[in-house]
């Protein structure tokens, strides 16, 4: 149930992506407001990520998780009805509301559920089933949008399905008489060194991460000639990798521990970054893709388990949710950032930009040895 929720959590916006060309025509929007389809759910996310969690601690997270899966679902579906984008980027606003308590919630009840390497086993489950979403959504939207611009929204009714069994069947994981017990304020948490360090990773990898998607593009459209199909299918082997290195989290966790993996990952994110400056064939690009999925694998469920460790006691939704914050925002500056770099430069510099950020932050992670030793402890 935890990694149904992960998966409708994080497929809202691969979902959309293949259905906004079909927009303009029903909905007669402008190039600039089909973008914003998309940037209403992630603002509306960050928006009410952290009230949520204040809510979420006082009054239980099933209590809080059901409503939130309720609220995607029947705002999904409400889009469907939309007859202008006034109407459609509301429903999408409410939508994230929804968002805003799943990926959170799901990971703190994953938290408090599991210990040790189970704990890094779900963590890589759920990794799994994300990444498996990563390359369904697009091809889900894609077939349901070959029926009309709008059928992909009633992909959300599931959630309201699954919203239903949630509040029958799912564990509550916050006891009454711990809720409201927070032991300092998040502010005064993130001062120490290991969370601002997880939270600041969390960052670094969805920047690489949103580095490669994005502009690979570039790449696949102008030098190869690939649709936007085409594109969404190429992406799809670095989802596959991903869903692949994640299922085995918990053997690596225990063979390497995390501070091995996170270097390996981060390393590997930014040894493909770097090799699309001279890759000089489709099957490299496409080797690079493969290789950015395994390294983003490695480090996704070792952050995930982090986020729920470090956390001091009675503070880990709170800790979970600016964790979640901090992944959009590495999402929305990526593109922001190198934007500039682009501008003044060439897509060359921008992949050796991210490659270079990528070797410093594995480098940061060799340097912080001691503090993950005594998690692995």
């Amino acid at each position: 149930m935890i990694c149904l929720v992960a998966f409708f959590s994080m497929s809202s916006e691969a979902l959309h992506a293949p259905v906004l060309p079909f927009m303009v025509e029903p909905l007669n929007p402008s190039r600039e407001a089909l973008g914003l389809v998309l940037e209403m759910y992630t603002f509306s996310t960050v928006l009410f990520i952290i009230v949520v969690s204040f809510i979420t601690n006082r009054v239980g997270r099933k209590n809080i998780l059901a409503p939130c899966l309720l609220l995607n679902g029947v705002a999904g579906v409400a889009c469907y009805f939309s007859t202008d984008m006034t109407t459609l980027l509301a429903f999408s606003f409410v939508q994230g509301i929804g968002i805003a308590g799943m990926l959170p919630i799901a990971m703190t009840m994953v938290g408090k559920l599991y210990t040790g390497l189970d704990r890094v086993n779900a963590m890589g489950t759920m990794s799994m089933i994300t990444g498996i979403g990563a390359v369904s959504a697009p091809l889900i939207g894609g077939i349901l949008a070959s029926y009309a611009w709008n059928v992909p929204f009633l992909f959300y009714g599931l959630s309201i399905q699954l919203a239903i069994i949630v509040a029958f069947a799912l564990p509550e994981t916050n006891s009454h008489e711990n809720r409201s017990k927070d032991k300092q304020s998040i502010i005064k948490a993130l001062a120490e060194f290991r969370i601002l360090n997880t939270i600041i990773l969390s960052f670094s990898i969805f920047f690489l991460l949103y580095t490669m998607v994005i502009y690979v593009l570039f790449i696949l459209k102008d030098n190869y000639g690939f649709t936007s199909i085409q594109a969404g299918l190429a992406l799809g082997v670095e989802g596959i990798a991903m869903a692949g290195i994640s299922s085995r989290a918990r053997s690596f966790s225990a063979r390497f521990g995390k501070r091995k993996l996170l270097m390996a990952g981060f390393g590997m994110t930014g040894l493909s970054l770097g090799g699309l400056i001279f890759a000089s064939s489709l099957n490299q690009i496409l080797a690079l893709l493969l290789v950015f999925g395994a390294g983003f694998g490695m480090v996704q469920p070792q952050l995930n388990t982090l986020a729920t460790q470090v956390a001091p006691p009675g503070m880990m939704g709170g800790i979970v949710s600016v964790f979640n914050i901090m992944k959009y925002a590495g999402q929305t500056a990526a593109p922001l950032l190198l934007a500039v770099v682009l501008f003044h430069s060439d897509i060359q510099i921008v992949f050796a930009t991210s490659c270079k950020f990528a070797f410093v932050v594995a480098f940061s992670t060799y340097s912080s040895k001691d503090i993950y030793e005594r998690l692995d402890g």
